[in-house]
């Protein structure tokens, strides 16, 4: 989780906010460390998608999709669903409404 935990950081901040921590206690330099070793890589591009699994759908049902159609996808209101980055799984999210859009909340990095 603390890897998790700072890689967060590094992304809730933006690429130049990042590096400027001043130097002063033992936990302050470890963070300017870790904000270094992120450097190189804050503008590379990557695709962040929200996987909600549908195990029992069947080529049958996508057969059958068409504009409008909707899927029953078996899953609980407020049940976590997988949040992966560049198809691998970096936390589970939940699917909210904010002001009318879709969003998701993170809820938890893996």
């Amino acid at each position: 989780m603390a890897a998790g935990a700072g890689l967060a950081r590094a992304i809730e901040k933006s690429p130049a906010e990042a590096v400027k921590v001043p130097l002063g206690t033992e936990s302050e330099r470890e963070k300017q460390q870790e904000d270094e070793r992120w450097r190189p890589v804050l503008g590379l591009r990557c695709e962040l998608t929200v996987d909600l699994p549908l195990p029992d759908f069947k080529i049958a049902d996508l057969l059958k999709l068409r504009a409008g159609s909707v899927i029953d996808a078996h899953w609980r209101v407020g049940q976590d669903v997988p949040l992966c980055l560049n198809a691998t799984l970096i936390g589970w999210s939940e699917f909210e409404v904010v002001a009318g859009n879709l969003a998701v909340r993170l809820t938890e990095l893996a």
